[in-house]
């Protein structure tokens, strides 16, 4: 089976197996360089042809990539380019023939690490490996990815290897030990509560309270009385003195979910708490200290809000000392990776034993997932479901509108807008097809995309090379 080999030995066998693609159309070279490289301890694959090294890539992380240079369609440039597209940290090792070593110098200026020239000694081989995998640990902050370091900042919820989602846990962990004000933007199901409760899990408030708010679900007036509390005969109903919310969580963190929803006069009460660091319950003159760290969300532009009169210049800038912002669905490489921790939260949940198949990440790593991790996270639980066996196949994953969804017109006779625009995706791409011989590289520069966005649409729509 790829991917298993030897027992290591020395230093690799002390830490978690490396990843390493070998892409190569010669079967023998192929294979040969897989088994020099697993007698090492690491974890090996093997991809026959550009497309299946895009596919692979497309669904889970490698360290490094060893490419040959010349093969059919898809050549080792368009593997190169894919792979950095697709994870920057990746280290590509293009492989060259005699008389190539021109190509080797143009894959060194678009990126590669480095080239090894055909035949080459195992001893070489493992060498140039070896630096590559220190380079990349140069390059990336690997402890961000640990359990070690997850467990100790209780990032366990923060999924994710893309470089938004680096440069967002490093940001989390600086901005926690302070008190600041953050406002955390994001589209909807890209988990802005789990980053601000990972903030208070990191803060010197940690063993107060963390309390949620979702603005958009309680009226003004609820709201109101809510977090500040009442005195008795404030309102109708209010039959007796209550203690806010705002005063419940003294020493704690406040989150201010969808905080775009308020009104400009609620904002300004909110500004006082902030500014002021009091309250006044509803019903009186007197105020009251309180002693909280207030952090907000919205998926909403709240500079559009300012300049439309719905949301207060003043409060904005006092929310948004520290923005952090919840890198969005564009984020592929982390799919794979959010695929497997929502499957084993269903797993112990459920005292189950499911596992994803290639198929199965393959087909969610093609959707574009319009609902975030949040859509993601439902699709995985409803396959898990309703899986046959403990194996998840790609059947076994329902997608609304996506690869298994038909592209032509469905049974009301009505097209959707997503419809219509893969409709007009399959044409151009099949004419650029018909035109350039079926050579992707072509095929891309005429639609003026990369080949890996060009092989991911060409999957998502169900097109083959030939």
């Amino acid at each position: 089976m790829p991917g298993e080999g030897s027992p290591a030995s020395g230093p690799e066998a002390r830490q978690a197996r490396h990843h390493i693609l070998i892409v190569d159309d010669q079967r023998n070279m192929r294979t040969t360089t897989a088994l020099v490289l697993r007698q090492q301890g690491y974890e090996v694959f093997e991809a026959e042809s550009g497309e299946a090294a895009l596919s692979r890539l497309l669904s889970e992380p490698f360290d490094i990539v060893i490419t040959d240079m010349r093969m059919a369609a898809l050549d080792g440039l368009a593997v190169l380019r894919g792979a950095l597209e697709i994870s920057p940290s990746t280290q590509v090792i293009v492989m060259t023939g005699y008389g190539t070593v021109e190509n080797a110098v143009e894959a060194m200026q678009q990126g590669a690490y480095d080239y090894i020239s055909k035949p080459f000694k195992e001893g070489e081989l493992l060498m140039r490996v070896q630096r590559a995998l220190e380079r990349r640990r140069l390059m990336v902050d690997v402890s961000l990815f640990t359990d070690e370091f997850r467990q100790r900042y209780k990032l366990d919820n923060l999924v994710g290897r893309s470089t938004p989602m680096r440069e967002l846990l490093a940001k989390v962990v600086r901005v926690a030990p302070t008190d600041v004000t953050v406002l955390i933007t994001g589209e909807s199901g890209t988990g802005k509560e789990l980053i601000a409760r990972a903030i208070h899990a990191n803060s010197r408030r940690t063993s107060r309270p963390f309390v949620p708010v979702n603005c958009a679900a309680i009226s003004e007036t609820l709201l109101e009385s809510e977090l500040f509390g009442h005195v008795k005969g404030a309102f109708t109903g209010a039959v007796k003195l209550r203690q806010g919310l705002l005063e419940e969580a003294s020493g704690g963190t406040f989150f201010f979910d969808e905080i775009a929803e308020t009104t400009p006069a609620f904002q300004a009460k909110l500004l006082r708490v902030i500014q002021e660091h009091e309250i006044r319950r509803v019903g009186d003159n007197a105020s009251i200290p309180v002693d909280v760290r207030v952090i907000a969300a919205t998926n909403k532009d709240l500079k559009q809000a300012i300049a439309e009169k719905r949301f207060r210049e003043d409060l904005f800038y006092r929310l948004n000392v520290v923005p952090l912002h919840a890198p969005p669905r564009e984020r592929k490489e982390d799919i794979p990776l959010l695929a497997h921790h929502f499957l084993a939260r269903f797993n112990q949940r459920n005292t189950a034993r499911r596992m994803l198949t290639h198929g199965a990440l393959q087909k969610l790593t093609a959707y574009d997932f319009p609902g975030n991790a949040r859509e993601l996270e439902n699709v995985v639980e409803q396959a898990a479901a309703l899986a046959r066996n403990d194996e998840i196949e790609a059947e076994d994953v329902s997608i609304d509108g996506g690869a298994s969804a038909s592209l032509d017109t469905p049974p009301s006779g009505v097209r959707t807008l997503a419809q219509e625009v893969d409709k007009a995706e399959r044409r151009a791409i099949e004419s650029a097809m018909e035109r350039n011989g079926g050579q992707l590289e072509k095929v891309a520069r005429e639609l003026e995309v990369s080949t890996t966005t060009l092989w991911r649409k060409m999957k998502r729509l169900g097109l083959r090379k030939e």
